[in-house]
């Protein structure tokens, strides 16, 4: 079993409700997820990279110690966040970032997506406080990790303001993937991890 095994988080602010996400809300996280490939990331759909995108249910709720949460208002889901149970492989990460982030031992988070019309309102703060606190509630991980992107506006001062800079492959000779690699500290406390719902983020 997956994320079913653990409680939903529910976190109402503004008239956005945080929560995990169930099989009825996949189509729309697959669409604020593509989206965001599309518009944001110019990448579109790769399906070395964005399996996950395709098949959410499978890759995060089926899962033991994954889990896909979503933010919904007036019945629209406008923005993701999940956790993956694997590391950074290499290639095309450099290998001791991969190493230092062994599958299995690492929560990764990612899809880390909110609608642009939504912005600025403390969904992605949030949302990354609710994994963060799944992840210690799941067990058995020794580390929080993430990768960014720079060229996404808004991502890198985001991320350097609540994790630390492993790699940013932009000073590797040739620049790399041009991705910066984080780790965050593992989250043991909280409210959502006692199963209380708190107000957003601001």
């Amino acid at each position: 079993m997956g994320t079913a095994t653990i409680a939903p988080v529910w976190a109402e602010a503004d008239g956005y409700v945080v929560r995990t996400a169930g099989p009825a809300d996949i189509g729309g996280a697959r669409a604020v997820m593509l989206d965001t490939v599309y518009r944001d990331l110019r990448s579109g759909y790769v399906p070395r990279w964005h399996a996950d995108i395709i098949d959410p249910e499978a890759a995060y709720l089926r899962r033991a110690r994954c889990t896909l949460l979503v933010a919904e208002r007036d019945g629209e889901i406008v923005a993701t966040g999940a956790v993956r149970d694997r590391g950074p492989q290499a290639p095309p990460n450099p290998q001791w970032v991969a190493d230092r982030f062994p599958s299995g031992t690492t929560a990764q988070l990612c899809r880390i997506y909110v609608a642009p019309e939504h912005r600025r309102h403390g969904l992605a703060r949030r949302m990354v406080r609710e994994l963060r606190d799944f992840v210690a509630r799941a067990g058995g991980y020794e580390a929080v990790y993430l990768h960014t992107d720079p060229a996404v506006p808004g991502a890198e001062p985001f991320w350097r303001s609540l994790a630390h800079e492993v790699c940013d492959e932009r000073v590797l000779p040739g620049g790399g993937q041009s991705v910066v690699h984080f780790e965050l500290p593992l989250s043991g406390t909280g409210s959502a991890a006692r199963g209380i719902a708190t107000p957003s983020s601001k």
